[in-house]
């Protein structure tokens, strides 16, 4: 499904241009959860961007899950539009497909996604599926957000969001994180960020969800 609205988004447009990004982290926490057992990944993607302002984009991960179905790795493939609605806010509603190659069971899924910002600090995010986490059922996730430039070097970001699951796993859940990111030099940054979820989340993922500590040097080209 992406590929069609990747092609039907980008076809006529311009493209505006090319990025990249690469990560290596302590710990992959995706929602609050832990998705390599807290063990350390590499991560990279790719996005294409026209100037109408449509893009797609993808972007990959280590992962590892207990019970273990053979997952290894999740790639992310997201078709979407981003731009500004008006001179202090902008808006991002793109299609993800979370796709994990090679598994024993298929934990492919979908998302529709949305993401409100104000004056590039602050924001609210929304996710809507109908085979939440592959589960065959609805899925809800909302998120709000905000950074803070403290220098030009550093700055703090923090977000709480919640994950509505009761209809796929009888039980929603609430997680926070907090991060320090210093600019060390030029693209290169290095981030260290509290995670915390509340009691249902650990009642879904046990030891992959709680509190815990990720380090990670991530670069952007």
């Amino acid at each position: 499904m992406s590929g069609v609205v990747l092609g039907l988004a980008l076809s006529g447009s311009a493209l505006a241009g090319v990025d990249g990004n690469a990560t290596l982290t302590s710990d992959y926490v995706w929602r609050g959860s832990s998705q390599t057992m807290e063990d350390p990944t590499v991560q990279a993607g790719v996005k294409l961007s026209s100037e109408s302002g449509w893009y797609a984009s993808v972007w990959g991960s280590g992962v590892s899950f207990e019970p273990d179905a053979g997952a290894r790795s999740e790639f992310d493939i997201v078709a979407g539009w981003s731009g500004a609605l008006a001179p202090d806010w902008a808006l991002d509603v793109n299609l993800t497909h979370y796709l994990y190659p090679s598994t024993d069971v298929d934990l492919d899924w979908t998302e529709l996604n949305s993401t409100l910002t104000w004056k590039e600090r602050y924001w609210v995010s929304v996710g809507v599926s109908d085979d939440a986490l592959a589960s065959g059922r609805t899925g809800t996730y909302a998120q709000l957000g905000a950074r803070l430039p403290l220098s030009e070097q550093w700055r703090i970001e923090g977000a709480v969001g919640q994950y509505w699951l009761d209809s796929a796993y009888a039980d929603d859940y609430l997680h926070g994180q907090l991060s320090a990111i210093w600019k060390v030099h030029g693209p290169w940054e290095l981030r260290l960020t509290a995670h915390d979820t509340d009691r249902a989340a650990k009642r879904l993922f046990g030891s992959n969800a709680g509190s815990r500590v990720e380090f990670a040097i991530q670069t952007t080209f």
